[in-house]
């Protein structure tokens, strides 16, 4: 049969369609990449950041990661390890839930269709994906368990004094024995205290109520990014310049009530976790600079006139600073316009005034708010506080540039030492004191120093940064006004979605007779909850969610289920452990497979997760490490974000003024005023548009539009840009692996630069990587399709360019460096031809070290060699051997007074004495010399030979 094989295989020359086929089709039969658990191994856990299936499906530059990952999963299997390589797609998002309020279709059909096309593009690329393992975020099967991880975190408070989170019973045991005495827990600072007599006073539902508050999943009202349109709360990292990522729709501040997740517990963690992973430097910062860790005091200026707020008397506005040391130049409070006190505190006469101005900062995303250090804004509240340092009086006022969720929403603002202090108190008139003899120039600009001594600051007056600190610290401590704080940016992670296509929350509400609705869980027993089947994916007439529209969905047939759904990244924030397990319905991943597995070892994806999915990933996989449900601290040891390919766009030139619609080239259109236009790539061939093409599938354009042309072509002019549909510019991997090939398309996008760059996608420069392919098939067949292999002992030549590129390949996998990779192996091939090197030893090790690039043409030739079926991919890597780099001889350029005469090669292992003779006994070299008398000669060993005469 292998003989059949082999003899029709000859008869042909290198058809990629055939092979790639007949290969995919048999690793899929015969399950190649299935993967076990196997003791007797090494592990090696590679994992690609899972797909949202979109409509569009892959277009060129999404495969890239893909690509390398696949490159040294392959090549991490060749060197021993037993490798996990799995793929699964984040199935509940928000397109296929649009589409569904368009159309009526349900989410599921949508989402099912496009799983298709996206399995059907991947496994067309030859990817080594253990596809037994798939999973999707949408199956009820995988989101039982997110519901479940939900469960945990409900039942689970942040105990700091043991800096991890713990079972809420022992928080019920502390308060049973200590009340709030001694309690060191992640919560709100303001929540009463109690004695261990008045919590055992209290009934059942009483203890659970104060319980809520303490909980890692809790319900909190607060102000959250709105987006009517899409009619959901967006995380910060959804929201770009006051308009949701996904639509562009308005977004607005709103105070609502949702489910949050308080990963501020985690904020010391999260930074200092950092240092014990392999993750870019870049990335490192961004997650540090998000969360936000400084150093400062806490300060309460009392209120000049007290307010009351929900029944309890409020004296004070409580700040958050890191320059406590200024505070002596405070000369105004500045809050932000959702804090609660606003209303209570605004004088009667400033209520028009600040009602409009929050009105208008509501329509404004925070992220606008703090990045826009131009507009100066705010309104006067007509309300004093007082220093508490000196006792003078501060006006209150409310700005944009205070948020409320951070820190306590109120800023000390000293002018004399803040930017945005300085321009709003230039701007509204405001005294700007000076506070240090280092302080200059301050009618122009604030100035930050830390140099110098105080002035004009009371007890500080004459002291030094440190020194100020310490007093102010002390100072406020013992009065009982103040104490030093760390604070954070990051605030507690908003967990709903007013949404259909989510998961639902497992969580059902008992209401009590007074009218509130407490929140519990389900029994475990009962999950997954799955969605409801709904008549529309739009919100109720009443304004509630999709999911109040499901008729009769009730708890037990009693209890009110919760009606938001969880957020985007609640199943990507656990997703690497169910692969090790997918198919457990009794946990989401058993002891065994943990312990084996225990991590990613390699992570690819984009930088632009860093803020949110690696970040909450992050978070969950702490809590579950807390409550000993997995065994490592952090989920990825090695993290690589692969560069975008952008798109290299096409553009035609449409005349302004013009009886028909008329096209100019691009060589001509600077003699006319033009409109450019973008036009679909796919009909632009070295940059000359296929003008029939153009006329078929564009509507935009009349029924005869007409062209000025070059020497009878349309030139189309170009631009790089991001890849995208509105652009034209998509380029369907799908077209790519039909003409060329699979093998060739993952050479090529190695090849167009490192990793972890941007770089422009040129169509046009994958023919090069087509006709290294064919290259290669010809070290093994004549043009006539006959074997030229031969057996016997290779040549020392064939071994020296065989054994660099071994050498060259597992040096750049290992470093990632794949681009110079396949340069390394067109530079083999080559010398290959040129020493007509057709010796199966020395291309059988070539295939090995070529296949996890090319798997498929290296599958295809490893059989014709004659080896069994499909068994490159249990080959060991071949080992480099650096005897075979041995120079025996090394050709020296002689320079007789700076100009090279001659070249003499001398064995490597001469002494420069016997170099020196025999330069100077040559016979070229004695009538370069002339007859003139020899000053010196220099020998630079395996450089050059340098004569002065």
């Amino acid at each position: 049969m292998r003989e059949f094989r082999f003899l029709q295989a000859k008869m042909a020359e290198y058809n990629h369609r055939e092979i790639e086929q007949k290969w995919q089709k048999y690793w899929e039969e015969n399950q190649t990449y299935k993967t076990e658990i196997d003791p007797n191994k090494p592990k090696f856990y590679v994992l690609d950041m899972f797909p949202y299936p979109s409509g569009a499906g892959l277009h060129v530059g999404h495969p890239l990661g893909y690509i390398a990952s696949d490159i040294y999963a392959r090549y991490k299997k060749l060197k021993g390890f037993n490798v996990l390589h799995p793929m699964g797609f984040d199935s509940f998002g928000l397109p296929a839930e649009q589409y569904a309020i368009q159309t009526g279709q349900h989410p599921a059909i949508t989402t099912e269709k496009n799983i298709e096309t996206y399995i059907k593009q991947l496994k067309n690329i030859g990817f080594g994906y253990d596809w037994s393992r798939e999973i999707r975020t949408s199956d009820p099967g995988y989101y039982k368990w997110t519901q479940w991880i939900f469960m945990q975190l409900f039942n689970s408070w942040y105990n700091k004094a043991n800096d991890r989170a713990e079972d809420i019973e022992t928080l019920k045991a502390h308060f049973s024995k200590n009340g709030t005495n001694g309690l060191k827990a992640a919560c709100p600072d303001d929540l009463p205290e109690f004695t261990a007599a008045e919590w055992n006073a209290k009934t059942e539902t009483e203890q659970y109520k104060i319980t809520l508050d303490y909980r890692i999943a809790y319900l909190s009202e607060s102000v959250v990014n709105f987006c009517p349109e899409l009619g959901m709360v967006l995380s910060n990292d959804e929201v770009k310049d006051g308009v949701s990522e996904r639509g562009g729709y308005p977004v607005i501040q709103k105070k609502m009530k949702q489910w949050m997740m308080r990963i501020t517990a985690y904020c010391d963690r999260l930074i200092d976790g950092l240092e014990t992973i392999d993750w870019s430097e870049s990335l490192k910062e961004q997650q540090k600079n998000w969360i936000g860790r400084s150093k400062g005091a806490s300060v309460k200026f009392p209120l000049e006139n007290p307010v009351v707020m929900n029944g309890e008397a409020v004296n004070h506005v409580e700040v958050f600073t890191t320059r406590v040391d200024t505070i002596y130049g405070v000369s105004f409070m500045v809050l932000a316009p959702e804090n609660e006190l606003v209303p209570l505190i605004t004088a009667p006469e400033n209520i028009e005034s600040v009602d409009a101005y929050i009105e208008e900062t509501v329509k404004r995303s925070e992220l606008d708010r703090i990045s826009d250090v131009k507009k100066v804004s705010g309104a006067f509240t007509g309300a004093y506080c007082i220093n508490p340092v000196n006792g003078e009086k501060v006006p209150v006022w409310i700005a944009d540039y205070v948020l409320a969720g951070y820190g306590t929403g109120a800023v000390m603002a000293v002018p004399s030492g803040d930017q945005r202090d300085w321009a709003f108190a230039t701007h509204f008139n405001l005294p700007i004191p000076a506070i240090s003899d280092a302080q200059q120039n301050l009618e122009e600009a604030a100035d930050a120093t830390k140099a110098g001594k105080y002035i004009n600051s009371g007890m500080i007056n004459g002291l030094t940064y440190e020194e100020a600190v310490d007093k102010l610290i002390n100072w406020l401590e013992e009065n009982k006004v103040g104490k030093g704080k760390v604070n954070f940016r990051l605030r507690d992670a908003v967990f709903a979605r007013q949404r259909y296509w989510g998961e639902p929350v497992p969580v059902f509400y008992k209401t009590l007779e007074n009218g509130e609705a407490l929140p519990y869980l389900l029994d475990e027993q009962d999950l997954p909850l799955i969605l409801p089947e709904i008549d529309k994916y739009q919100p109720t007439e009443s304004g509630e969610p999709p999911l109040g529209r499901a008729e009769g969905w009730k708890y037990k047939n009693e209890y009110d289920y919760e009606l938001s759904t969880m957020p985007g990244w609640a199943g990507s924030s656990w997703y690497w452990y169910r692969y090790m397990d997918p198919t457990n319905n009794q946990e989401f991943a058993s002891k065994e497979a943990i312990e084996y597995w225990k991590d990613v070892d390699l992570y690819l994806g984009g930088t632009e997760h860093a803020t949110g999915h690696l970040l909450y990933s992050r978070f969950w996989n702490k809590f579950l490490k807390d409550k000993g449900f997995v065994q490592e601290e952090e989920f990825a040891k090695k993290l690589i974000n692969q560069g975008m390919i952008q798109g290299r766009s096409s553009f035609v030139y449409r005349l302004k003024s013009a009886d028909k619609i008329t096209f100019v080239s691009y060589g001509l259109k600077d003699q006319y005023e033009t409109v450019k236009l973008h036009v679909d790539v796919n009909i632009v061939d070295n940059d000359v548009l296929d003008l029939e093409k153009f006329k078929a599938t564009r509507n935009d354009i009349g029924d005869d539009p007409q062209f000025i042309l070059e020497n009878g072509k349309y030139i189309c002019g170009s631009e790089v840009e991001k890849m995208s549909k509105s652009k034209y510019n998509v380029v369907n991997p799908d077209d790519l692996v039909a003409r060329y090939g699979a093998d060739t398309l993952r050479l090529y996008e190695m090849f167009l630069g490192p990793l972890t760059e941007a770089k422009p996608w040129d169509t046009k420069g994958i023919e090069g990587t087509a006709r290294f392919l064919k290259k290669l098939w010809r070290l093994f067949f004549d043009n006539n399709v006959n074997s030229l292999l031969t057996e016997g002992e290779p040549g020392k030549e064939e071994l020296k360019a065989l054994h660099k590129a071994i050498k060259k390949v597992g040096e750049d996998i290992e470093s990632f460096s794949f681009n110079t990779s396949v340069s390394t192996f067109m530079i083999c091939v080559n010398e290959l031809t040129e020493l007509k090197c057709h010796n199966k030893a020395i291309l059988q090790d070539l295939l090995v070290v070529l296949c996890p690039y090319a798997p498929h043409i290296a599958e295809e030739l490893w059989f014709l060699l004659g080896n069994q079926v499909g068994s490159i991919t249990s080959q060991q890597f071949p080992i480099f051997n650096p005897e075979y780099l041995k120079e025996d001889a090394f050709e020296y350029p002689i320079q007789i007074n700076g100009k090279v005469r001659v070249n003499i090669s001398f064995p490597t292992e001469a002494s420069k004495e016997e170099i020196e003779r025999e330069v100077l006994s040559n016979e070229l070299v004695i009538k370069w010399m002339e007859g003139k008398t020899l000053k010196k000669i220099i020998v630079v060993p395996k450089r050059i030979v340098n004569v002065v005469v």
